[in-house]
């Protein structure tokens, strides 16, 4: 990890405050938080569905102390001889496409040696001028009740059905992306019982590295995010075909490839007063997709062989939904949720109705 992280130095760095009052990273090379553990009670086959959860990452991911460490690591060791990885990195710092960069390289040096492993170097250049920066506000509630985590997998066969179902009429393919995420709207707006004439909100988290002009390499390090909208009546999003919904989503990423994506998006939050960062949620009327389809989540080999699953540990935002691959079904799709505990089930029920 050492010699990653010489690569990778910003993440061996802390935060801290500028004299205008913003975050920023001192790269002075105090080190990431390093921690073994020994669960001798447990084997893989405890925790192998690795749902999100407190008590999962209270187990397997290590308490960031002080709050500055950027990039925080446990290796836990299992009874059965497994092993389990759990990290916390700092988004301040750091998007997934940066983070999967990291392991991939840091599971090379250790798997290959560091004269044979083939890896590519993180890009740290960057012309002032390429990127343009702002901060949209993002409003964050107290949640009215308690909220829940659910994981639902939808298997390669679904998809397939899914995408199909999801073709405009003009013939245009549809992505895993837009096929699930237009499903997911649908029927959480369906399970919030939303009131048809209230607007109903769709946020996409999309990676633009190769999007803006000139293009980032795709091992450009840092955030390269950009934070579309998709809005609509809630009573035209829960009574059209999905093809339509899908349609919605697939503009408005066409949108972006148009030339709207010529600005990173810096999330900056905004929460209501005595609303909790920890607990809390969108609006009923939002949704946040953010997908790591496609992302290298099960390169990272150490040695031991790839990785059985790999996920969040906990999701505690209400309203926000995380697309991964299935490690244990080739070409399925898990859907990690949190939202409303009163209206999960309902979520559940809908949507496996519909594939």
């Amino acid at each position: 990890m050492a010699k990653a992280l010489v690569a990778f130095y910003p993440l061996a760095g802390r935060l801290g405050v500028d004299s205008d009052g913003r975050i920023e990273i001192s790269c002075n090379g105090e080190g990431a938080l390093f921690v073994v553990a020994r669960a001798a009670e447990l084997t893989i086959e405890d925790v192998k569905d690795f749902k999100p959860s407190p008590e999962l990452r209270r187990q397997f991911v290590p308490r960031i102390e002080p709050s500055s460490v950027i990039l925080a690591v446990q290796v836990t060791f299992f009874k059965c001889g497994g092993v389990a990885l759990g990290t916390a990195l700092h988004h301040v710092a750091i998007d997934a496409s940066s983070a999967f960069h990291f392991f991939q390289t840091w599971s090379a040096f250790s798997r290959d040696s560091d004269d044979h492993a083939a890896v590519e170097l993180p890009c740290h250049d960057l012309h002032p001028d390429a990127l343009t920066t702002f901060y949209p506000l993002i409003t964050y509630i107290e949640p009215s009740g308690p909220l829940a985590g659910e994981v639902f997998t939808i298997s390669r066969d679904q998809i397939a059905s899914l995408k199909r179902l999801t073709c405009g009429g003009d013939g245009a393919t549809t992505s895993t992306f837009c096929a699930v995420s237009a499903l997911l709207w649908q029927c959480v707006c369906i399970a919030r019982r939303l009131p048809p004439n209230s607007e109903a909100r769709l946020d996409i988290l999309a990676n633009i590295r190769r999007r803006v002009k000139p293009p980032l390499p795709d091992r450009y390090f840092g955030n390269a995010l950009v934070r579309l909208g998709v809005t609509a009546a809630v009573g035209d999003i829960v009574s059209e075909e999905l093809a339509s919904v899908a349609g919605r989503i697939r503009r408005a990423i066409g949108r972006m490839d148009d030339g709207d994506g010529d600005m990173v998006v810096a999330r900056k939050e905004k929460k209501d007063d005595g609303a909790r960062r920890s607990k809390a949620t969108l609006p009923e009327t939002e949704l946040q997709v953010v997908s790591w389809l496609g992302m290298p989540m099960y390169d990272a080999d150490f040695g031991w062989g790839k990785p059985l699953v790999m996920s969040r540990a906990e999701s505690t935002r209400g309203g926000n939904v995380h697309l991964m691959s299935d490690g244990l079904a080739g070409g399925g799709v898990r859907v990690l949720v949190c939202m409303e505990a009163r209206n999960i089930k309902e979520l559940e029920r809908l949507l496996y109705a519909k594939l």
